[in-house]
């Protein structure tokens, strides 16, 4: 499979689970109200990542602007939901790819780029042509569609998504996608299959795998507690998962029932024992 393949699946759209049917090759735009060619919010290295994808030059993140979820909770709304960012090209991608490359970062972390899955196909096709050898980040969602992912075989080194919940009733509530839950580990199963356990090399960083993260949201523990047990006993007993506390109540999380406020230190904590008493390995 290759980028032809996704822009296949581009229109009319059917990248997502939400398979809206919108011909963005014509100029029409689906949920995600987002044109064909990517935009680009920002790019650069990054340190705010995971330990293993930042090493000592940053993890090299292109933000794409746009979303196919649209959280009402969602930390970073101006990107998002706002949608800011220039139009760009796959080709100029690529350039870009190869500067984060030259400047010394570890890896190229395409952020939120499920809507853009075509042109990210594209942009990593061709920088491989130009000698990028660095590890490619798929760092979605989660709500992805499994022909998207099988397309993307062969192309992506690490895939990094979100389990967000897997309660259909408070993924339509907060996420606007009733079919999360199954789509999500539909699709976290066959990246495992795809690329494995995260591996990371001597010196601390991840070079190919699966790695999942998981944000804890309040008063949401059993919730939790499913994540972790699908990650044991579906992906694989040595996954490698951040529980990750930096839940705040952005944009409208004030909406939603019960998420007005952070995770206390003990959600947090207590989600994290239970994984690791499960077995998983735990981001740093």
């Amino acid at each position: 499979m290759s980028a032809e393949a996704l822009r296949a699946l581009a229109g009319p759209c059917r990248l997502c689970p939400r398979r809206c049917g919108a011909l963005r090759d014509r100029g029409e735009t689906g949920f995600c109200k987002m044109p064909l060619e990517p935009v680009v919010s920002c790019a650069g290295p990054h340190f705010g990542e995971e330990p293993v994808l930042v090493g000592e030059g940053g993890s090299g993140t292109i933000f794409l602007a746009g979303c196919n979820l649209l959280c009402l909770f969602c930390q970073n709304y101006d990107i998002s939901h706002e949608r800011r960012g220039e139009r760009t090209s796959p080709g100029r991608m690529a350039r870009v790819m190869l500067k984060l490359q030259e400047i010394g970062c570890a890896n190229v972390n395409f952020v939120t780029p499920t809507h853009f899955a075509h042109a990210v196909a594209e942009a990593i096709e061709l920088a491989r042509g130009a000698d990028l050898s660095i590890p490619v980040v798929y760092n979605c969602g989660g709500f992805e569609s499994v022909e998207a992912i099988e397309a993307l075989e062969g192309l992506v080194d690490i895939y990094m998504p979100d389990v967000k919940t897997l309660d259909a009733g408070w993924a339509q509530a907060a996420l606007q996608a009733i079919s999360y839950p199954e789509a999500v580990k539909a699709a976290v199963i066959r990246m495992q299959r795809q690329v494995g356990d995260l591996e990371i090399s001597e010196d601390g960083i991840a070079k190919r795998g699966l790695l999942v993260r998981h944000l804890v949201m309040p008063g949401m523990a059993e919730d939790g507690k499913a994540v972790v047990d699908f990650l044991a006993d579906e992906v694989s007993p040595r996954a490698f998962v951040n529980v990750m506390g930096q839940y705040r109540p952005r944009h409208r999380a004030g909406t939603i029932p019960g998420c007005g406020v952070p995770p206390t230190a003990g959600e947090i904590g207590a989600l994290k024992e239970y994984a690791a008493r499960r077995g998983l390995r735990l981001s740093d």
